[in-house]
């Protein structure tokens, strides 16, 4: 295998590691941290400017392998037809150039394929942490209106109880008023009745 498709299978390996840490269950913390890095490094952003530019030369092997792999099938159909292929090892040699024109579409093109994958996987767990994050703050939001609608509702049971007291406060008021009042008109009649018990009693002695 030459360099340049060595160098494209070393470049599938790292991309289904990266894929395989992508779907790996990291706690969210940590995959939070992750991802932000991923997304605002600039030396990551730098690393994903290069890797671009290395998978339009993918795209280029992917096409040569592809013609290589129909040049090689037509040759080989048209000596089978013509009747030119006697020796095994001529046969042979198109099997072994036919498979390694194959190998290099599928190097070729699964690692074109991954990279899609793997930038489509990449957006779908960035809005995945920014959607959790929406929802802790939207639950931490209602927690603080249930707090203060729970306040509210104390404060105004408090203002009913204060009410509630003010107004037994103003009939006990009321009540040692008429107490009061009854006192006074009691030792009034008392009075009255106590000066004419007395009267009474001196004109009997005349």
């Amino acid at each position: 295998m030459t360099i340049y498709y060595t160098l494209t299978f070393m470049l599938l390996a790292a991309e289904m590691i990266t894929f395989c840490i992508l779907v790996f269950p990291l706690p969210y913390t940590v995959r939070k941290h992750l991802f932000r890095f991923f997304s605002e490094s600039p030396i990551v952003a730098k690393v994903a400017y290069g890797l671009k530019i290395s998978f339009i030369f993918v795209g280029v092997l992917f096409a040569d392998a592809l013609q290589r792999m129909f040049r090689v099938t037509a040759e080989l159909d048209s000596a089978r037809t013509d009747h030119t292929v006697h020796d095994v090892r001529t046969e042979s040699s198109f099997a072994a150039r036919k498979f390694y024109a194959q190998r290099n579409m599928y190097l070729t093109g699964f690692c074109l394929f991954l990279s899609l994958v793997l930038a489509r996987t990449f957006s779908i767990v960035l809005d995945l942490i920014q959607t959790q994050e929406d929802y802790a703050k939207l639950k931490k939001a209602a927690s603080n209106n249930i707090a203060s609608n729970d306040q509210a509702k104390q404060i105004e049971e408090l203002k009913k109880k204060l009410a509630e007291s003010a107004a037994k406060n103003r009939d006990l008021d009321i009540v040692k008023k008429q107490a009061a009042q009854n006192a006074e008109e009691y030792d009034r009649l008392a009075t009255k009745y106590n000066e004419a018990t007395g009267q009474t009693s001196n004109k009997k002695s005349d």
